[in-house]
């Protein structure tokens, strides 16, 4: 039985629906995956930190090594999936700016590098309160403070959060030369430039 052009019609604009809706579907099931992968590369810099004190020198900084490479490869993945999608360029930015923070060490922080990831401003300023708090009461160390306040405050700017004053005034006190770094090359370039500016910074800095 031939079909009459309007059924044809109707056919094709309904797939176009299913495909369009499956597509953000698949969208949403990649940025999981996407967001387990680096979950499971921040669990393992996490791990490293932990168990610092057990390892020698040579032991820790090879772990890290190998743990930065394959950031940067999911790095790689991740601007090739990028490529030509903008759906996916919104949903991913804050990932990839993450993980170029921490592939040029200007986060150091495996949890605030995840929340920075996430997109999740409201935990990062979470995090934050936390931290005053333990650092009031001693059980937080302050150069440890100083280091994620900046990292978080950082993060937080990135995410196109409005900072008060104050904690502008801490941030251009207290950034170093690598995190300022961050901050200008990752303000200046195209996404797809910023590693390589970044991993020639990291060169020129240890010469």
């Amino acid at each position: 039985r031939v079909r009459s052009p309007e059924r044809q019609e109707i056919e094709m604009a309904s797939r176009e629906i299913e495909m369009a809706s499956r597509g953000k579907t698949e969208t949403s099931k990649l940025k999981q995956n996407l967001e387990e992968q680096l979950d499971r590369l921040m669990q393992q810099l996490q791990d490293l930190e932990e168990c610092r004190e057990e390892l020698d020198t040579d032991e820790y900084e090879e772990t890290k090594k190998e743990t930065l490479e394959q950031l940067s490869e999911f790095n790689d993945s991740l601007k090739k999936i990028m490529s030509g999608n903008m759906t996916l360029v919104d949903e991913l930015s804050g990932m990839q700016l993450a993980i170029q923070a921490a592939i040029s060490q200007a986060f150091k922080t495996p949890e605030v590098i995840r929340l920075f990831a996430k997109k999740q401003p409201g935990q990062l300023r979470t995090r934050l309160a936390e931290m005053d708090r333990d650092l009031m009461v001693g059980k937080l160390d302050r150069g440890l403070y100083m280091q994620q306040k900046v990292e978080i405050l950082t993060a937080l700017r990135k995410l196109g959060e409005k900072l008060t004053a104050d904690d502008e005034a801490f941030l251009s006190a207290n950034a170093g030369a690598i995190l300022s770094q961050f901050e200008k090359v990752s303000t200046d370039l195209g996404s797809g430039d910023k590693v390589l500016a970044l991993a020639s910074f990291e060169v020129e800095k240890t010469k």
